[in-house]
């Protein structure tokens, strides 16, 4: 009875429940979640205006436990920001959790993962794009070499056109066959 905090309103719920792969409940502990990176800058209490304009910035973002350890924290924070900065609005970071949950259908999860891998947002995978994916998940340690021969091994396996790049059919193809991936591209809440 009594003092019950109202986060959102009814009408933001129901948008935000139509617009993700989240229910209430869910929404409203993504946004405690939010809140907890920084509670000085993120209002108890959110308009429709503030969901959208008070950011966390990229630096508090890579701190939560469940970007912290991904290779490609960046990249994703930066991919979900409407700035593409990477600095995070509520429904920024709702967004990127609903397309990592589990809920989320597979065509989405190899839309964004495509997008994640496509550094220089030219539509296609190329050679610098897998340079760049190697790095992050391999920490630098392997030679100029080694990532060379793991790089042209990629394109000639999955290069159907012969561009000497992946377009997102071909990206799509090669996932298809690797479900393994896709169980772990994924956040918990």
């Amino acid at each position: 009875m009594g003092n019950k905090l109202i986060t959102f309103t009814e009408q933001q719920l129901e948008n935000y429940q139509d617009c993700t792969f989240f229910t209430r409940k869910e929404i409203l502990r993504v946004f405690k979640k939010f809140r907890e990176v920084d509670p000085q800058l993120v209002p108890s209490r959110m308009t429709e205006n503030q969901s959208m304009t008070v950011r966390i910035p990229l630096e508090s973002m890579e701190k939560l436990p469940e970007l912290r350890e991904n290779p490609f924290r960046r990249r994703i924070c930066e991919l979900f920001s409407r700035d593409g900065k990477g600095d995070l609005s509520f429904e920024d970071f709702l967004d990127l959790l609903s397309v990592f949950s589990e809920q989320a259908p597979r065509d989405i999860k190899v839309y964004y993962a495509f997008r994640i891998y496509d550094f220089d947002g030219d539509q296609h995978i190329g050679q610098e794009d897998l340079d760049q994916t190697l790095r992050l998940l391999t920490r630098e340690e392997l030679t100029n070499e080694e990532m060379q021969q793991i790089i042209e091994k990629v394109i000639e396996e999955a290069d159907v056109d012969g561009d000497s790049k992946l377009s997102f059919m071909e990206f799509e193809h090669v996932i298809t066959r690797a479900p393994d991936f896709l169980s772990t591209f994924h956040i918990r809440i």
